[in-house]
């Protein structure tokens, strides 16, 4: 019986590179799987991007290892090559919102025995304009946060790095004036913040993303927090946030296949904890079941 081939893919910076500890237990656990393992450490950004695009056709599945924007880059590299693998995911990251969403094991070695398994689940995925996302796409208020705080403080205080950052810059909110086209409707208002999600959390937090979610059914949240004029009603929508009342007079929550989002001067945009650039127009469509994600078993509804 041919021996599966697996391309292994590691961030050595994700998290608190505990994946240096786990190398040799993981790389142990797919060779007695009956997996070949061919493994490659990325050197830059995008390097997952390129290195899937132009090798994952010569495997039989690819594995990797970082945080939730390593497995973007994986995911992006899959759909730019056409070529349809399925993709282990061994969370090594801060926050690790997607693995969470997709109930993938904590603990790295139980998450290498699931792609042993192979159990795969038929995942949406998000294009925004050219690119892609799994399961978040935001801007506004935080969304810079991801991004610009400092890899070496998330390694040490990984959740709460993202929090006290955040907290820096509540009082100097940006609010951007945008036309939102959904559903058949035109919405045109002054939001300081706005997400459009395929997860049960974001950023760790449970709740802000809406209600009976599923990774697989075509269609993305969207939620946008209208711009506050006081420090009351900041106070009602961060209330509001917390109990996870999505549709309030502050903020306006949908479920979409496809929305445009337009605005006068450029917005710059976070795709999956990462900078996706400044944009006066996008353009965002979720292609239902479009990866295979290995899960230890099939994710349902989430009633959150």
């Amino acid at each position: 019986m041919r021996r599966k081939k697996v391309l292994f893919i590691v961030n050595p910076r994700s998290g608190k590179g505990q994946i240096r500890n786990a190398l040799l237990d993981i790389a142990d656990i797919f060779i007695k799987g009956g997996l070949d393992v061919t493994l490659y450490v990325t050197q830059k950004p995008q390097d997952a991007s390129r290195i899937v695009e132009k090798r994952a056709a010569k495997f039989d599945l690819v594995a990797c290892s970082g945080g939730d924007g390593t497995l973007d880059e994986v995911v992006t590299g899959m759909m730019n090559s056409e070529i349809r693998r399925p993709i282990g995911y061994i969370p090594a990251g801060s926050t690790n919102d997607f693995a969470n969403s997709l109930q993938i094991p904590k603990r790295m070695t139980d998450a290498a025995q699931c792609i042993v398994e192979n159990n795969a689940y038929p995942c949406d995925v998000g294009s925004f304009n050219s690119d892609y996302f799994v399961y978040i796409a935001a801007f506004g208020m935080f969304t810079e946060v991801s991004y610009q705080t400092n890899q070496d403080v998330k390694n040490v205080l990984g959740h709460l790095a993202y929090v006290l950052e955040g907290a820096k810059r509540i009082f100097n909110v940006k609010s951007y004036e945008v036309e939102i086209e959904l559903n058949g409707e035109k919405i045109r208002d002054e939001f300081i913040y706005g997400m459009i999600t395929n997860s049960e959390s974001v950023g760790g937090f449970r709740s802000i993303t809406g209600k009976n979610i599923r990774l697989d059914d075509g269609l993305f949240e969207v939620t946008m927090i209208k711009t506050p004029r006081n420090a009351i009603e900041l106070q009602e929508i961060i209330t509001s946030l917390l109990r996870g009342e999505m549709d309030s007079n502050y903020i306006i929550s949908y479920k979409t296949r496809q929305v445009a989002i337009r605005s006068e001067i450029a917005i710059p945009w976070t795709l999956d904890g990462e900078y996706g650039g400044d944009h006066k127009e996008v353009e965002i469509c979720c292609h239902q079941k479009a990866v295979d994600i290995i899960v230890s078993h099939q994710p349902g509804a989430s009633e959150i």
